[in-house]
């Protein structure tokens, strides 16, 4: 039978209940099973006659079982078994006396106990590796493990492991033939994989080391039922064995990538991953394999951009040179300077869109950046050449917001004005109907959407630029709709923007196939936003939090109060309502500890109880969720605005580009439950009119726990980027961006975007020079079928743009 990567585990193995445990892990085939990469290895064991047994350290030695027997242990309950164990043999070659052991085992299982004690039979050679330990003057191994070896002369020199044997074949009762291969077996160092209680660590390692011996053409039982013979490398057996599984596994890397970067091939990488011959060569294949992982995703997320590269686009030329284009006369009629990095990102935007190919480009800004001024100048760009821009936020609230902004921005710089179009979901029928007219008439100008962007009833006919703000709201197949939209065939410029903290070579995995631009500067006049972390228990800090804030209220300005949960109403199992699931406890505890931990504070609860306090007496509160209707939530912003009700109790719906100048203060109840990310763009929301602002995380978390540690990042640094990384490491990619944006959790099972930050720039260097030479990979075939494998398992996280 030929085997591939692709061949089903279930053929394979015999064991059905093992099949079904393999299949819980997400093996069921060959690749799967390879490539389900032990978290660590173990250290190796040293071989040692029982007479050199150092206590709690751990050994393997050769022994024939003396005693055996099994006692019931009925206070207890369950089986003891005791074997008693002498290695004269292999004492001898470790020039030693001759010492004695007990081996013990414990179970509530008869019929383990029973086959236990049928394979530590009297006379039965077998390979003992556990940690040794005393008990009434004895020495003692409890549950070490067992290697069982088939009769035959006990060699008497050069038993160490590693050492070159000739293969003997297996009896059907027997794990090994010999006892250098048992020792071998045992004394290795022993990849460790995430198991369950179906299935151990154990039994995934020999199951996949035997797949990996099967591939290779080698004769073995069936691994889920016998151990699997473990050879040294000299012999000729073992050359003909790696050349077959080099043969069943081809390289991926190009020949010459892989000798400049000193990698193993594939199949070697495989094999030193799941059968070490050392720890080194275990760190060896990891890293073989990670830089693959590394190459393959890069060289696919080039190849996307390149692909988006050949679709038409129109071009927006605008006239510059003289400084009356309008984009120039935008910039002009502001009422501060653009920081040298918003003035870099427009003009590499202005060359883009003036290209005939679909400009594709991240801004990642730092929160307060200005990154709106920089899109409002891309649009002003696709109106000046005669065509329609759309920007798409995620909330109703910040759209109406940018629309008010861009009216106000925009007033003056053309006659007639220039059309500001606002397009949701909850307007009125008439006025939505006259807003989807004005889009689909074509007519140069710029429209503000909601999610109704992506409806079949909304038609820009003349869309030249779609601008998506805080790109993660969005699925991929959404904003892939807007890009259809041209009846024309052409494919509309494409700029995503956030503020969510991406380390760049984060960015450089997640969005490669896109331009990425980055805005680190403040523009001038905001001031550092001090940040305190406030354990709720300590009354009298609270207090004079409170009063902190009724001094700034005073002073004519505004305050946030954050809470998770809407209300207490339970539909969700866990005591509440939340706008945005993923806020509450990102980082995953267990069930134990979240029942440990107190209930979450809502912002019905939150409301009710400051209103109550002596420092809030005569002030107006409001409170706003993703529950209220659009109505309310407009009203309920533009009374906080003017001061009307200048206490603010809501949910996350503000975390998104909510500008309200005269907003102060933020306090984040149960702080120790977001995102660090989140953290931070809630943070922003204060001191964007240039007063000083104070953010207040309000925490139940234990001293000294994680949750304090991730505050404590907060607290000292109002570096996005810093804090994003710290995120990362905390959390993972997938938690901080969701499995869209991060993606690749089937096909990048090593790589880690924040530690291989110099792999991955090496490997997308290398990757762009291999498709200047060869753009469809024609000279590596391996390499090609990879790059399409990936794409196809990838796509929503490849079409980025």
């Amino acid at each position: 039978m030929s085997i591939s990567l692709d061949t089903p585990i279930n053929s394979l193995l015999s064991n059905k209940r093992r099949v079904s445990a393999l299949k819980s892990f997400g093996i069921v085939s060959v690749g799967d099973a390879l490539t389900y990469y032990p978290f660590r290895v173990g250290d190796p064991v040293p071989p040692r006659a029982i007479r050199e047994a150092r206590p709690a350290e751990a050994m393997a030695f050769a022994a024939v079982v003396t005693q055996s027997r099994v006692i019931p242990m009925n206070a207890r309950r369950g089986y003891r078994l005791e074997a008693v164990v002498e290695d004269s043999a292999f004492a001898a070659t470790r020039r030693m006396p001759a010492g004695m052991a007990r081996l013990v085992f414990f179970s509530n299982r008869r019929n383990y106990v029973d086959w236990m004690a049928m394979r530590l039979a009297t006379g039965t050679q077998v390979i003992v590796s556990g940690m040794p330990s005393e008990y009434m003057g004895q020495l003692q191994f409890t549950h070490p493990d067992i290697v069982t070896v088939a009769p035959a002369e006990i060699q008497s020199v050069d038993v160490q492991p590693g050492a070159a044997t000739q293969p003997q074949a297996h009896t059907k009762h027997y794990d090994v033939s010999s006892v250098k291969e048992g020792l071998d077996h045992v004394c290795r160092p022993r990849p460790v994989y995430h198991a369950s209680a179906r299935l151990s660590s154990d039994r995934i390692h020999e199951t996949i080391v035997g797949i990996l011996n099967m591939v290779g053409g080698r004769e073995a039982a069936d691994p889920s039922s016998v151990g699997t013979p473990l050879q040294g490398f000299e012999t000729e057996d073992e050359q003909r064995f790696a050349a077959a599984l080099a043969e069943a596994i081809p390289d991926i890397l190009p020949e010459t990538i892989r000798a400049e970067r000193g990698l193993m091939h594939r199949a070697e990488a495989f094999r030193a991953i799941h059968d070490p011959i050392s720890v080194e060569a275990f760190h060896k294949g990891i890293s073989t394999l990670r830089y693959e992982e590394a190459f393959i995703c890069q060289t696919a997320l080039l190849q996307a951009r390149n692909a988006s590269g050949a679709t038409p686009a129109h071009p927006c030329v605008s006239d510059e040179e003289q400084g009356e284009g309008l984009v120039s006369r935008f910039i002009a009629s502001l009422p501060f300077q653009l920081t040298e990095g918003q003035r870099q990102v427009i003009d590499s935007i202005r060359g883009d869109m003036a290209k005939n190919h679909p400009m594709q480009r991240l801004l990642q800004g730092e929160v307060g950046s200005g990154k709106t001024v920089v899109a409002l100048a891309a649009m002003l760009q696709a109106v000046e050449a005669g065509y329609q821009a759309v920007l798409v936020a995620p909330t109703l609230v910040l759209a109406e917001q940018h629309a008010e902004t861009i009216r106000s921005m925009t007033q003056g710089l053309e006659s007639p004005q220039i059309p500001v179009t606002l397009i949701t979901g909850g307007m009125k029928l008439a006025a939505r109907r006259k807003a989807h007219a004005m889009a689909a008439s074509g007519e140069p100008g710029i429209i503000i959407a909601t999610h109704a962007a992506f409806s079949s009833t909304f038609q820009a006919s003349n869309l030249a630029l779609v601008v998506i703000d805080e790109q993660h709201r969005f699925g991929v197949e959404q904003r892939e709709s807007l890009q259809s939209k041209p009846v024309d065939g052409s494919t509309p410029h494409m700029l995503v923007m956030t503020a969510t903290p991406i380390p760049r070579t984060a960015a450089m995995t997640w969005f490669g196939d896109l331009d990425i631009s980055w805005l680190t500067e403040l523009p001038g006049g905001r001031k550092p936003i001090r940040t305190f972390v406030i354990n709720e228990d300590d009354g009298r800090t609270m207090a004079s939090m409170f009063s902190h804030i009724r001094a700034r209220i005073d002073a004519g300005e505004r305050a946030y109060i954050v809470c998770v949960r809407i209300d207490d109403t339970s539909n969700d199992g866990k005591g509440g309502t939340t706008d945005d699931e993923a806020t509450l406890d990102p980082y995953a505890v267990g069930d134990d500890e979240e029942q440990a931990r107190p209930p979450l504070h809502t912002v019905a609860e939150i409301a009710e109880r400051l209103q109550k306090l002596p420092q809030f007496q005569g002030i107006g509160f409001a409170t706003l969720t993703g529950r209220d209707k659009d109505e309310v939530k407009t009203q309920v912003m533009a009374d906080f605005a003017a001061g009307k009700t200048p206490v603010l109790v809501s949910t996350t719906v503000i975390e998104v580009g909510v500008d309200v100048k005269q907003a102060s203060c933020i306090v984040i109840f149960d702080a120790d439950r977001y995102g660090l990310s989140q953290l931070h763009q809630l943070r922003g929301r204060v001191g964007r009119g240039g007063t000083n602002s104070w953010a207040f995380l309000v925490s139940r978390a234990e001293a000294g726990s994680p949750a304090e540690a991730r505050l404590q990042v907060i607290h000292d640094s109002l570096d996005g980027a810093q804090i994003a990384q710290a995120d990362l490491e905390f959390r993972g990619a997938g938690d901080v961006l969701g499995d869209t944006q991060s993606g690749m959790r089937s096909s990048l099972k090593l790589l880690r975007v924040v530690q291989d930050a110099d792999i991955i720039v090496d490997a997308r260097s290398r990757a762009e020079q291999l498709l200047a030479a060869d753009p469809q990979l024609e000279g590596d075939k391996q390499l090609a079928g990879a790059v399409l494998d990936f794409t196809r398992g990838n796509e929503t996280f490849l079409t980025s743009n």
